[in-house]
Order: structure tokens, then sequence, then C-alpha cells
């Protein structure tokens, strides 16, 4: 179990989450970048407390949650921009000009759309009965994961970060959903700019600091966590 970052005095921040979650990866990546002070929740059956607390918050029981001085914020991308906004750091994760902010959500629309969700497809499908799995929607989010690789390949050309030169919202979700993309549908060697990101991103601190807390927690990725990374 991840350690809480700050012990005294008790932050304003609670957050609801677990460290193998890429989702809250997402967010950790965030708090992890401007050192926010917060106060975890880890959601497994060993805290039943945490996990009423969290299903009375927020009923659709999707992580991660946010509490912040009382008010419950839900959905990574907008925990992140709350925390931008009411928890800023010297790392702002968002453009404060309106256009440029516009190309980070677009990047990390793509991150979640067509990396995360074909990637989840597959893992979810794997834990399904052998009669009830889908073959044909796996080889469909196989196929758009490829697609998104080649598109994302082009992107990065030139590119160090997912919006441009700076780190961003974009990239506290293409971190993880990268990283386990690539464990569930290996990143062909051709896309060397893919690639050559996430191993940017997996030498980023905040990020280094999310995998290492999520090691223990390895065992429990249904395609076998492969023995890298």
């Amino acid at each position: 179990m991840p350690s809480k970052p700050h012990a005294a005095p008790a932050p304003d921040l609670v957050l609801y989450a677990h460290p193998f979650s890429s989702y809250c990866q997402k967010v950790l990546i965030a708090l992890y970048e401007n050192d926010t002070p917060f106060d975890w929740r880890l959601l497994s059956g060993d805290d039943p407390p945490a996990l009423q607390a969290w299903s009375a918050l927020w009923p659709l029981k999707r992580m991660p949650v946010l509490v912040d001085a009382g008010r419950t914020v839900t959905e990574s991308s907008i925990i992140i921009e709350h925390l931008d906004l009411h928890h800023p750091g010297p790392v702002p994760l968002l453009p404060r000009d309106a256009l440029a902010a516009l190309d980070v959500r677009m990047m990390d629309r793509f991150f979640d759309n067509y990396i995360s969700t074909p990637q989840q497809k597959i893992v979810f499908d794997s834990l399904r009965p052998e009669p009830e799995r889908d073959p044909r929607g796996v080889a469909d989010a196989r196929a758009m994961l490829d697609t998104a690789y080649g598109w994302l390949d082009r992107h990065m050309a030139g590119r160090e970060w997912a919006a441009g030169d700076r780190f961003s919202l974009a990239d506290c979700g293409a971190a993880p959903f990268l990283f386990y993309a690539d464990w569930t549908h290996r990143i062909d060697a051709s896309f060397a700019q893919v690639i050559a990101y996430r191993q940017r991103l997996l030498a980023r601190p905040s990020f280094a600091r999310a995998v290492d807390e999520a090691r223990p927690y390895r065992p429990l990725f249904p395609l076998g966590a492969p023995e890298r990374d």
C-alpha cells in the first residue's frame, strides 16, 4: 500500500483510488507533479469503510474520486482541471490560453477514447466466462490500437510531450494508458516515436513514482504482467 504523501496537517484533499488503476494513476501524476498534499483512501477489500464511503460519494463506483473540503469531484480529467484551478503548483497542467488548452484537451480525449478504451475492452473481455466473450469486439479493439499507435507516431515527430513542449493534462493520461496498452497489445517496433514517448513518460518522476507504488499489484493484471517496465 502506498504511504500517505503528507501526514500532518490533514490536507483538504482526500483521494479515493487504487494504485494499479490507470485512471487513478492519471490523477496521482498530477498530484505528484506539484507535490500537492492529499490523504489517500485505498479502495480495496481490506478497507470496507473506504469502499462504503466511496460508493456513497459516487454510486456509479468509478474511481478515482476526489473530495476537496467537502466537494466531491469525479472523472480523472475533471479532477485534474479542478486541481489546476484550485490547487495550482509550479507545473500548470492546462494552458491559460484557450486555444492551447483545446489542443491539450483534444489529446487527453485521444488517449482516453482511442488508447485506454480499446485497451480496457481487451482486458475486460478476458475476465468474462468463455461463452460470453466477444472475439470480434476484441479484434476491433486491437485494430483501433494499431491505428491509434500509427496516428500518434506521426503526431509525436518533433515533439517532446503530447501537446507541445510542456508536460500537461494530456501526458498525465498518456502515461498510464500507453503503459498498459503496451502490455495488452504490444506497440510495434515500427512506431519508434510512440515507444520513445512512452519511455520519456516512464522516466518522468511523477509517473515513475506511480509505477513503483503499483508494482505489488502486478499479479492482478488479467493478461499477465510482462517482466519489464
